[in-house]
C-alpha cells in the first residue's frame, strides 16, 4: 500500500497574515457572547436520566455494580469468565460452593485503579450480575478504598450503563 504525500508550496513574495489574525479574532469575539455552558460542579449536579448540556451519555461505563437477587445475595454463579476476560486483570474471584452444589464467589473483587472501564466483564457474564455503572464520583482518601470487595459492589445503587447493543446497526 503506497503512502500519498502531499506538497504544499510556501507562498512565495511577500504574504500579510492579517486577514488570518482577524478571522481568528472575530471567532474569538463571536464566542465571547455567547451563553457559558458550564456547570458549577459541587453546588450543581446533574442526574443519570438528565437531558440537557450536562447529560451523561447511557453507555458511560463507570464504577461497577453487582446485581442482587430478590434474597439480597449477589447473582454471581463464580463462573470465572469476567477475571479470564478482564485485560487490565483487575478482578479476582475465587469461587465456592454451598451443600445444594450452588456456585457462588467466596472472595470477588475488583481493583478500580486498575479497572480500564471497557465492560468486556458486563457483556461475558452469562448471569448479567456485575455491570458498569453510570456513576463516576468515586473519590477516596486511601488507595486501599479503590479495591471494591464483594459487600460494597452489591450495595451500589447508581443506575448501571447501557453498552453497545450489536442489534443495532448504527450504535446508537
Amino acid at each position: 500500500m503506497a503512502i500519498g504525500v502531499k506538497v504544499m508550496k510556501r507562498p512565495e513574495g511577500e504574504t500579510s497574515y492579517v486577514r488570518a489574525a482577524l478571522r481568528g479574532m472575530r471567532l474569538t469575539f463571536k464566542h465571547m457572547f455567547q451563553p457559558k455552558v458550564t456547570m458549577q460542579y459541587p453546588e450543581e449536579r446533574t442526574t443519570a436520566d438528565a437531558r440537557g448540556p450536562y447529560a451523561i451519555a447511557p453507555r458511560w461505563r463507570g464504577t461497577h455494580r453487582m446485581m442482587a437477587d430478590e434474597q439480597g445475595r449477589s447473582k454471581c454463579v463464580a463462573c470465572g469468565l469476567c477475571p479470564q476476560i478482564c485485560p487490565a486483570n483487575c478482578i479476582k474471584l475465587v469461587p465456592g460452593e454451598d451443600e445444594h452444589g450452588n456456585r457462588y464467589p467466596l472472595i470477588y473483587e475488583i481493583d478500580e485503579f486498575r479497572c480500564v472501564f471497557c465492560g468486556y466483564c458486563q457483556e461475558v457474564c452469562p448471569e448479567e450480575a456485575i455491570h458498569v455503572g453510570v456513576h463516576f464520583e468515586n473519590a477516596e482518601y486511601g488507595r486501599d478504598r479503590f479495591v471494591y470487595d464483594l459487600e460494597r459492589l452489591t450495595s451500589q445503587t447508581h443506575p448501571v450503563s447501557t453498552l453497545w447493543d450489536p442489534a443495532d446497526p448504527k450504535g446508537e
